[in-house]
C-alpha cells in the first residue's frame, strides 16, 4: 500500500504524462536578432489552454501576441515585433493527449543575457492528487455495478425472483458513473489550469468542455441517459424490453466503457487505436466478471433454489472464465505497450504499481479457482454459503485491484519518459575565458557531433561590451589528430559574432579565438568544449 500512497501524494510534476522535447529558440541560447515566433515541440499532441502559454520580455511585459496555435505536438507562439535585448521567459501549460496538464518554462536571450523575468506559479492543488483518483475509483465502481448486473438480469435471472435488489444496484451504478463524470469535469478545471480547487471560472470551464476530455465526458453523460431510459423495463421486469433494446444496450455499454481509455494513457500510445480497443475490452471484461460476482453473492446465492443454481452456475462459470481470459490477454497487451522493457517494469513507479496489481489479480484468480471447482463438483447447489464466502473474498480483492488501477492511471507510463529521452536534446555549452584586457564568452550548440553554431561575446574586465574590429577562430581535436579547423565568423554587433562549424567526432575540442579591437591591439583566448 506504500506504493499507492506514493502514487496519490506524488509531487505535481509527476502527474504530467508528456514532456517538452525541443524548442526554437532553444532553451538557454543567445540569438543575435529577436525571433518573430517561438515553437515548442512535445512528445505527444497537445491542446492549448487560454492564457496559460506566454512569452515575457526582460522587463516582465508580454512579448507574445494573439493566441498560441497547436498543431499536433507543436505549439507556435507569435511574438510582437521589435523585441528588445535581454533574456525572455517562455512559460507554458497545455493539455497532453491523455488529458493531463504539462507545465514548464524555458528561456532564451536576444543579443545578451539579462535578469530572467518571473511568471506566476500554477502548481496543482495538493487536494487534487487525492480527489482525482477517488473520483476515478467511483467511476470504475459504477461501471462494474452496471455492466455485470445488467448482463445477469438479462440472460440468467430466474423469472420467479424479483428484480428490486439488483435493480437498485444498477441504479446506484448509474448514479456513481454520473456523479463521478460531473466531478471529473469540475476537477479537470483546476487540474488543467493550475488553480485552487474551488477557483473554477466560467471561461476555464468552457475551455475544458471544449477539449477532448470535455467532449468525451459529455458523450459519457449522453450514453448514461440513454442507458437509463432503456434499462427501466428490464429492471422492473415488466417484459417491455425488446431484443432491439437489449442489443442497443450492449452497444451503449461498449461505448460507455470506451470513454475511459479515450481520456487516458491509450490515446497517447504509439498505437492509439489498438490501445483504446484493448483497454475497452479490459475494462468491459472486468466489469462483467466483478459485477456478476456482486449479483451472485448478494442476490442469487442467498435466494435461488438448488435447481436454479444448478442451471445458472455452470453457465456463469464459463462466462467468468471467458471474461477473465479476455481481461488477462488485454492487460498483457496494454502492459507491453506502456512498459517496453523489464528494467522499466521494476525501475519505474508505474511498473512497480503494475506489479502490485498483477499480484492482486493472481491472488483473486487463485480464490476464483476454488469457486470454479465447487461449481464443477456441483457442490455449490447444496452449499451456497460456502461458495458465497469465496465470492465475497473475490469481490474484496478486486475492490483493491480497482483502487490500484485508479492510482495507476494517474502515473506516467515508462514509454512517456523514454519518448522524452529519445527526443532530440537542445543543449548549449557555455564557457567563459578571460585575460587582462578581454573576457570572452563562448556558446556552442548543440555541442554534439555534426553541425554546431558558435556564438562569441566580448566584454571588458568590468563586464561592459567590448567593440571588436575583427574576429578569427579555430577548433581542433588534437587527441584524434584533427588539425585546427577555421570557423567562418560573422560580426553581428560590436561585441557579438556567430559562426557554424562541423564537428565530426565526439571529444574535448579546443576553441581558439582571436579578437582584434584596434589596428595594433588584439588578444587570443583559448578554451575547451566537450562535444558528445
Amino acid at each position: 500500500m506504500g506504493l499507492l500512497a506514493g502514487a496519490f501524494f506524488a509531487p505535481a510534476p509527476a502527474l504530467a504524462h508528456a514532456s517538452l522535447t525541443t524548442s526554437d529558440p532553444g532553451n538557454g541560447v543567445v540569438v543575435p536578432d529577436a525571433p518573430d515566433r517561438v515553437t515548442l515541440t512535445f512528445t505527444e499532441s497537445v491542446q492549448v489552454l487560454s492564457g496559460r502559454t506566454q512569452v515575457l520580455a526582460p522587463d516582465g511585459s508580454a512579448a507574445h501576441q494573439g493566441d498560441p496555435i497547436a498543431d499536433g505536438a507543436t505549439i507556435t507562439i507569435s511574438l510582437r515585433p521589435g523585441g528588445g535585448r535581454g533574456t525572455y521567459l517562455v512559460s507554458y501549460r497545455v493539455l497532453s493527449a491523455d488529458s493531463h496538464p504539462i507545465s514548464g518554462s524555458i528561456t532564451y536571450s536576444v543579443g545578451e543575457t539579462s535578469g530572467t523575468p518571473t511568471a506566476a506559479s500554477d502548481d496543482v492543488d495538493p487536494a487534487l492528487r487525492i480527489l482525482i483518483p477517488v473520483v476515478k475509483y467511483l467511476g470504475y465502481l459504477g461501471l462494474v455495478l452496471v455492466i455485470g448486473p445488467v448482463l445477469l438480469l438479462t440472460l440468467l435471472w430466474p423469472h420467479r425472483l424479483g428484480r428490486r435488489g439488483p435493480g437498485r444496484l444498477v441504479w446506484s451504478g448509474l448514479g456513481l458513473v454520473g456523479v463521478s463524470t460531473l466531478l471529473a469535469l469540475w476537477l479537470q478545471v483546476p487540474y488543467a489550469f493550475g488553480t485552487a480547487l474551488f477557483d473554477v471560472r466560467l471561461g476555464d470551464l468552457r475551455d475544458v468542455l471544449g477539449s477532448t476530455f470535455g467532449a468525451v465526458m459529455l458523450v459519457r453523460l449522453g450514453v448514461l441517459c440513454a442507458c437509463a431510459f432503456l434499462l427501466r423495463p428490464l429492471l422492473r421486469g415488466s417484459g417491455g424490453d425488446s431484443r432491439t433494446d437489449l442489443a442497443l444496450l450492449g452497444v451503449l455499454g461498449l461505448a460507455a466503457a470506451a470513454t475511459w481509455p479515450l481520456t487516458g494513457h491509450p490515446t497517447a500510445s504509439p498505437v492509439a487505436g489498438v490501445s483504446v480497443v484493448v483497454d475497452t475490452i479490459h475494462l468491459g471484461a472486468a466489469s462483467v466478471w466483478v459485477g456478476g460476482l456482486v449479483v451472485l453473492a448478494g442476490f442469487l446465492l442467498p435466494r435461488a433454489t438448488p435447481g436454479e443454481l444448478g442451471a445458472i452456475l455452470p453457465i456463469w462459470s464459463r462466462w467468468a472464465a471467458a471474461a477473465v481470459s479476455a481481461l488477462i490477454v488485454a492487460g498483457v497487451i496494454q502492459a507491453l505497450i506502456e512498459v517496453p522493457s523489464l528494467g522499466a517494469l521494476v525501475g519505474s513507479t508505474y511498473g512497480r504499481v503494475l506489479l502490485v496489481k498483477l499480484g492482486l489479480v493472481a491472488l483473486v484468480l487463485i480464490v476464483a479457482s476454488f469457486s470454479r471447482r465447487m461449481v464443477e463438483r456441483r457442490a455449490a447447489e447444496t452449499e451456497p454459503r460456502g461458495l458465497r464466502r469465496i465470492v465475497v473474498v473475490e469481490i474484496a480483492v478486486t475492490a483493491v485491484v480497482i483502487a490500484v488501477t485508479s492510482a495507476l492511471v494517474q502515473i506516467p507510463p515508462p514509454r512517456t519518459s523514454l519518448a522524452a529521452e529519445a527526443g532530440p536534446a537542445n543543449t548549449t555549452v557555455t564557457k567563459t575565458v578571460s585575460n587582462a584586457t578581454t573576457t570572452l564568452r563562448v556558446d556552442v550548440l548543440p555541442a554534439a557531433v555534426g553541425n554546431n553554431s558558435i556564438h562569441l561575446y566580448a566584454y571588458t574586465p568590468v563586464n561592459q561590451p567590448l567593440t571588436v574590429v575583427e574576429w578569427r577562430g579555430t577548433v581542433e581535436l588534437g587527441s584524434a589528430g584533427i588539425e585546427p579547423i577555421e570557423i567562418p565568423l560573422l560580426r553581428i554587433t560590436d561585441f557579438h559574432a556567430i559562426g557554424d562549424v562541423a564537428l565530426p567526432v565526439a571529444g574535448e575540442w579546443t576553441v581558439k579565438v582571436t579578437v582584434r579591437v584596434s589596428d595594433i591591439d588584439q588578444s587570443t583566448l583559448t578554451t575547451t568544449v566537450q562535444v558528445s
